[in-house]
């Protein structure tokens, strides 16, 4: 309660500026020590006078200057521009290097000259094929898909993945399993499914659909054309 007490005055003070630089150093030291079992990468001031954020992993909390009072799971709002602060930093740290993407190993489709999109995506995700049937209508947008299983929630989900991949036509054979329903033939190939989920672990990306966009930022959730190419364009 004291806690979120803390955060519902801090946004009262709320000022439109932005995450503007690093901790003074003797504010930086009380909060480590006040925190010494968290593994703090950076200490950063934030638009709250007297409110630091610190990144831990690819999370984000907040602590006043001598780190005593921690808030753990908030998020910071701009009440005149609407918008979530702490889920566009988390965008920021959470970026992915889009040259570190194994295109090789994803399924392409779409616009060739589109804006390009990355797709983690489950065969056997509902979302997945929500999002899958939006891509339909899409225009302006290429897609790299990844077949992402994950298989502690669909046990059946990496053998349609490998059917699909070990397919003629891939795309095709996603779109029939996914939106049609249809059953195909067992996956009898070698798969790029073990690389694709370590690659997601390294990444932070623990369920489906992920998108990622050129610029390395992460979106999860089913999605309409619009919203897409509006978030493409950072907008």
């Amino acid at each position: 309660m004291r806690r979120l007490l803390m955060l519902g005055l801090c946004i009262g003070l709320m000022q439109t500026s932005v995450w503007a630089k690093d901790a003074p150093s003797s504010v930086d030291k009380s909060i480590r020590h006040a925190n010494a079992d968290m593994a703090i990468k950076t200490i950063r001031t934030t638009p709250i006078a007297g409110l630091y954020e610190l990144r831990v992993g690819n999370q984000l909390f907040y602590a006043e200057k001598t780190g005593r009072y921690l808030i753990a799971g908030g998020h910071i709002f701009d009440t005149e521009s609407k918008k979530d602060l702490t889920k566009a930093r988390l965008e920021v740290i959470n970026k992915v290097n889009w040259n570190d993407l194994p295109l090789d190993k994803a399924i392409v489709s779409g616009d060739p000259d589109g804006k390009e999109l990355a797709v983690f995506t489950d065969p056997d995700c509902p979302y997945c094929r929500q999002l899958e049937k939006s891509l339909l209508d899409a225009k302006g947008i290429k897609i790299y898909t990844f077949l992402f299983p994950l298989e502690s929630l669909h046990p059946k989900a990496r053998g349609h993945a490998a059917s699909i991949w070990c397919a003629k036509n891939q795309h095709a054979a996603l779109q029939d399993l996914m939106l049609n329903g249809k059953k195909l033939p067992e996956g009898k190939c070698d798969t790029p499914i073990d690389a694709i989920q370590k690659l997601a672990a390294n990444y932070g990306i623990r369920g489906t659909p992920t998108m990622i966009s050129r610029d390395g930022r992460k979106r999860s959730g089913a999605a309409s054309p619009e919203q897409l190419l509006q978030w493409l364009n950072n907008k």
